[in-house]
Order: structure tokens, then C-alpha cells, then sequence
């Protein structure tokens, strides 16, 4: 079995339009949360994070901090869109 390459693991990361969604809304060097981006994008924290995870295997997020948050274990990511084909998709979608 041949293993995905960074281009075809980022874009089936991109696939869904709610990953798309989360980092049309993160802005650039700053750390967000699912929970901080769940009621911008109308939708559920446990929804939220599931994506975010898999945009993270993309490797279009990274994971930069957690936090104890009520005790609960809060992730904190940064956007890391590097290709500029993904990033080209990410503006024709604003359009």
C-alpha cells in the first residue's frame, strides 16, 4: 500500500466544506479553538473539533497549544497553509 502524499492528505482535508468553512474563519498567526469557532460557524464544538482534527491531518492546522478549560482539554491551532493551490481553493470558495 503506497502512503498519501502531503498533497493528497491536505487535499482530502479540503474536501468538506466545513473544513473549508474553518479556515476561511481563522485568521492568520493567531491560536483558535473549536470552541472559540463553533458558534461562528453555526455548528456543535464536538462537530467543529472532528474537522478541525482532520484539517490538522492535512496538515493545513497545527496544533500549537492545550489548556485545562474547565475540565475539559481545550486545543488551541494555527492555520498553516502553505500550497497555493489550497489557498487559491480557500479564496474561489469566498467568492
Amino acid at each position: 500500500m503506497s502512503r498519501e502524499s502531503e498533497n493528497d492528505r491536505l487535499l482530502s482535508a479540503l474536501g468538506h466544506p466545513m473544513r473549508r468553512a474553518i479556515l476561511r474563519k481563522m485568521p492568520d498567526d493567531v491560536l483558535v479553538s473549536p470552541s472559540e469557532l463553533a458558534p461562528r460557524l453555526e455548528d456543535t464544538v464536538s462537530n467543529v473539533s472532528y474537522h478541525f482534527r482532520m484539517v490538522a491531518r492535512g496538515s493545513a492546522v497545527e496544533l500549537v497549544e492545550e489548556r485545562q478549560v474547565r475540565g475539559a482539554t481545550q486545543h488551541f491551532y494555527r492555520k498553516n497553509v502553505k500550497r497555493e493551490w489550497a489557498r487559491k481553493l480557500l479564496e474561489e470558495d469566498e467568492k
